[in-house]
């Protein structure tokens, strides 16, 4: 058994993540992994668990929270910010 890192639980099926700094995480669930790691969005604080836009070193969960902070011009995979 193996315990996750975020809620505890004891788990045979637990799995583990590697970063790219060489950070290993271990988890009972996608859930569980998301909470411990997605990031928060610059604007309103919500988890990023899909592509989120990255501005000025700042992570944002859509373009929609970049521009309400005033970031223009950056180019995501999807279009502009306008």
């Amino acid at each position: 058994m193996t315990t996750c890192e975020a809620c505890g639980n004891d788990y045979a099926r637990a799995f583990t993540v590697e970063t790219s700094d060489g950070t290993r995480h271990t988890f009972d669930s996608f859930a569980c992994a998301m909470h411990r790691m997605a990031p928060l969005c610059a604007h309103c604080q919500a988890q990023i668990v899909n592509k989120g836009v990255e501005v000025d070193g700042r992570w944002y969960c859509g373009r929609h929270c970049a521009r309400a902070e005033g970031k223009t011009g950056t180019v995501d995979k999807v279009g502009s910010l306008a």
